[in-house]
């Protein structure tokens, strides 16, 4: 577990808190979810959440009741259950495309956030912001997260907190973060690669309808996991810092077989090098368990987690 210093197991709650206002939800979540998930052996869930869809247009950019309702349900019932939680902001995607207007807004809702559940112990994570991009250049980025630190800093100041690089958490973007003197802080990256196989057909991607039936299992895609994972690791490493890889996952419209060896390989390597992670994600279109069944894809779950 990620609490206790260990690398962490995890797998996100995606599609769920971290839909649009009015908009539907692929996986409502559900209590027994967070059984399922104890119950196969995973310590740690992240939740990804679109505070941004519920917050006010103006100052002092009230977050709804209603949402923090929500998470709180789901913090809940995974504390409960002994698991981790990584509680992030995701999906403000106004803010990536113009820092400048939004930045007041943003450090705004970790102001109501963290002194909301500063209370609550050690299992629970913030993260300060999921895959900054666009015009959240890494030098943008590094100014802001030092900002946002520093509000959570103010109610939590021995908090876990997880902040990742610009360029959408790439790990290619690893030389270009800078990190505030602080303890308490772990680095988080996410891993699609290669992407023409993880997001093939992927609805949201252009062109990905193209890359449909790509495989994934040969000595070179092996080769290209493992030189990847060892650069992350080795910059962890050199600075001292912990690392937890908060997303890899194949899209559904690849092959099963090749997703679950990608996933299997992608999982072995970072618990080789001593790297946490969480799979994208639990039920929907990148998933190990199906809600409608009410099992996991077992494939996918002995990838993650082999007995």
């Amino acid at each position: 577990m990620i609490s206790d210093g260990r690398p962490g197991r995890g797998i996100n709650f995606g599609n769920a808190l971290d839909a649009p206002e009015g908009g539907e939800r692929a996986l409502r979540l559900r209590e027994r979810h967070f059984d399922e998930v104890r119950e196969a052996g995973f310590d740690t869930v992240r939740l990804p959440v679109k505070w941004s869809a519920h917050a006010a247009e103006s100052a002092p950019y009230r977050i709804s009741a209603e949402c923090f309702e929500h998470v709180d349900r789901a913090i809940d019932h995974a504390i409960g259950r002994d698991l981790d939680v990584v509680l992030n902001v995701h999906h403000y995607d106004e803010l990536c495309e113009a820092p400048d207007e939004h930045e007041g807004r943003f450090l705004a809702l970790w102001r109501q956030i963290a002194p909301r559940y500063a209370a609550l112990g050690d299992r629970l994570h913030f993260e300060l912001l999921n895959e900054p991009r666009d015009q959240m250049t890494a030098e943008r980025w590094n100014g802001l997260l030092a900002k946002a630190l520093a509000v959570v800093r103010e109610s939590n100041p021995h908090r876990v907190v997880l902040i990742g690089p610009a360029r959408m958490n790439d790990l290619g973007a690893l030389p270009e973060l800078e990190l505030p003197e602080d303890g308490r802080l772990l680095v988080t990256i996410h891993y699609y690669a290669p992407f023409e196989f993880t997001h093939q057909g992927a609805d949201w991607v252009g062109g990905a309808d193209r890359w449909l039936g790509t495989t994934w299992s040969g000595d070179a895609d092996r080769a290209a996991v493992r030189r990847d994972l060892a650069q992350a690791a080795t910059w962890a490493r050199e600075r001292g810092r912990p690392m937890f890889i908060g997303e890899f996952g194949a899209y559904s419209k690849a092959d099963m077989a090749s997703r679950a060896n990608w996933t299997a390989f992608v999982r072995s390597e970072a618990e080789r090098l001593g790297l946490g992670w969480a799979y994208w994600e639990f039920g929907s279109d990148f998933g190990a368990f199906d809600p409608r069944t009410g099992a996991w894809r077992e494939p996918l779950r002995r990838a993650l987690l082999p007995r």
